[in-house]
């Protein structure tokens, strides 16, 4: 029987690390090393601020992006179209609309995409929540943001569905000039200006 030859705390920490997305267990172990040569401030800079991460932020109860106040500056902003919604998957979304700085309207959070693979159906998602908003709002118009991918696709179809019933309200998606398959937190400021200003009905 092997011997473990590192320290429970060590080989716990790698093992946290190797449980977030996209870190496998020697990048696991290359941060868990990295920390322990750090200085002492930068661990727990690190846990301060990981703790701050937890007790310090909430979902807006409005959009249901993340934020630090109930609701958000977005959804509270004086500058914002009121009578336009951006629908997008996650709130990593949001940032990348926001540095497009191409849209100033509001916003809503789905937490996901249906994909009947894994598990997630519509009722997974903040969609009662969106229907309950454009039933109690006054918008001219809600744009699809989700991503070009199958799971992104499976939701549009869906929303389109259930937001057709709301009179005057005009659906529109994002235009295809973001590469399919990919997810909008990666695209770039000019690609997501342009499919924003490219958008057509659905």
């Amino acid at each position: 029987m092997a011997t473990n030859v590192l320290p429970r705390p060590v080989q716990r920490l790698i093992d946290e690390f190797a449980r977030l997305p996209g870190i496998g267990p020697k990048s696991a172990a290359r941060l868990t090393f990295y920390l322990l040569r750090a200085a002492n401030d930068q661990a727990l800079d690190l846990s301060a601020a990981l703790q701050d991460l937890r007790e310090k932020t909430q979902l807006c109860s409005v959009c249901f992006n993340i934020t630090e106040q109930d609701p958000c500056a977005i959804c509270l902003g004086d500058d914002r179209d009121r009578d336009l919604l951006c629908v997008v998957e996650e709130p990593l979304d949001v940032v990348a609309l926001e540095r497009s700085r191409a849209y100033k309207g509001l916003y809503h959070v789905l937490h996901g995409a249906i994909s009947p693979v894994e598990g997630i159906g519509p009722e997974d998602l903040k969609i009662e929540e969106l229907v309950r908003r454009l039933e109690e709002g006054d918008f001219r118009e809600v744009i699809i943001a989700t991503n070009a991918t199958l799971e992104g696709d499976a939701t549009t179809l869906y929303l389109q569905r259930r937001l057709g019933e709301f009179e005057g309200v005009r659906l529109t998606r994002l235009a295809r000039g973001l590469s399919v398959g990919g997810d909008l937190e990666y695209t770039d400021e000019i690609t997501l200006t342009r499919a924003l200003e490219g958008r057509h009905a659905l």
